[in-house]
């Protein structure tokens, strides 16, 4: 079953998003700042809730199958954009991006993303029309992807080495000085014009966004084959990105079992799109060529409550794990500062047991 809409609503549709993003980086344009929590909350409440409407109105013009597929597809993408701001995070702690100037860099990172995933969606929905093998493939590395994803090996610092020889071969290519001129790419020293470290971090930024690209699309694709839901559930995940990354601020941190559920979630899509390739298989060196009927169809709905589970699941279980050790610490200090008062030795804090190596037990 195709997608069928009426051509003033897709057109409409992009038309408007286009100018909430123009509009929204305006405003970072013409007043950089820091964003309150309070504004940031308003922000963030405001993209999702345009969200949640779009998807009404999806309802109302091709059904509640679309709809859901929009609604899975969007939670897919902010849940791996969320994972994008503890990469973002590291890039302006390692360039020391000024704190006022951090929003114009990453509305730039989300017009990158934008631009970069556009392409592959392109690509995407022009290789499944002509060859639908590829569900394979796309399964076979979502599967993949989320084994990195649980075991990551260097965490999210790995992205950042991989951008460090980006950035290396950029400093060999161009002159950039060493101090940031205010939120400009390009600067004069000495009657000489140079670039500034802005550029280096748009470049970091931009090669993360296509690391991410890279991993995005084959996971939506597996919820939807419309090149049109999966165009629109990227834009409304990326949009009120940065104010989520000033709203979340060190909860971030906090998250430490997010890239489970995110895991979780690859993992699921890349079994359902082996799933869906078998069922609709054309190779012939599996089953004759023929399809394989027992292969089972996961519906949408199916996969929208995995990934809301999932994402629940992860967020509740981290910040219970904080809570729980954000206790631990009060109480050792409470119990340092009573032994202080009494001249008696201050206990020793035990050691989390996930942090005990094994050949240290």
């Amino acid at each position: 079953m195709d997608l069928v809409l009426p051509l003033w609503f897709e057109i409409g549709s992009l038309v408007v998003l286009t100018l909430i993003l123009i509009g929204d980086l305006l405003l970072i344009l013409k007043r950089p700042h820091i964003p309150s929590t309070r504004e940031s909350t308003l922000w963030v409440v405001f993209y999702v809730t345009l969200a949640l409407i779009f998807a009404g109105l999806m309802w109302v013009f091709a059904g509640g199958e679309f709809a859901g597929q929009f609604i899975a597809g969007w939670l897919t993408e902010y849940s791996l954009s969320i994972d994008n701001l503890f990469v973002f995070v590291l890039i302006m702690s390692q360039f020391s991006v000024p704190r006022r100037y951090q929003q114009e860099v990453l509305m730039v990172g989300i017009i990158i993303a934008l631009v970069l995933r556009g392409l592959f969606i392109l690509v995407g929905a022009a290789v499944i029309e002509n060859f639908s093998p590829i569900f394979y493939v796309f399964g076979a590395f979502l599967v993949w992807t989320a084994y990195r994803q649980a075991f990551p090996g260097g965490d999210h610092d790995s992205d950042v080495k991989q951008e460090n020889f980006v950035v290396r071969l950029l400093r060999r290519v161009i002159d950039i000085s060493d101090h940031y001129d205010g939120k400009k790419i390009r600067t004069v020293i000495d009657g000489k014009k140079v670039w500034t470290p802005m550029v280096i971090v748009f470049v970091a930024i931009g090669v993360t966004d296509l690391l991410f690209a890279v991993d995005s699309i084959p996971a939506i694709f597996g919820i939807t084959q419309s090149a049109f839901i999966v165009f629109t559930a990227n834009i409304f995940a990326l949009m009120g990105l940065r104010q989520l990354y000033f709203l979340l601020g060190d909860l971030l941190d906090r998250l430490r079992y997010l890239h489970y559920g995110i895991a979780f979630i690859l993992g699921f899509i890349g079994v359902k799109l082996v799933l869906h390739a078998m069922h609709v298989n054309e190779l012939p060196f599996i089953n004759g060529g023929e399809h394989i009927e027992w292969a089972p169809e996961i519906s949408t709905w199916m996969s929208l409550g995995v990934i809301i589970v999932s994402m629940a699941v992860a967020t509740v279980a981290s910040l219970v794990a904080s809570a729980r050790e954000n206790r631990a610490r009060t109480d050792v200090e409470a119990a340092a500062t009573v032994a202080d008062e009494k001249g008696t030795p201050p206990p020793v804090a035990q050691p989390d047991e996930s942090e005990v190596k094994p050949d240290a037990r």
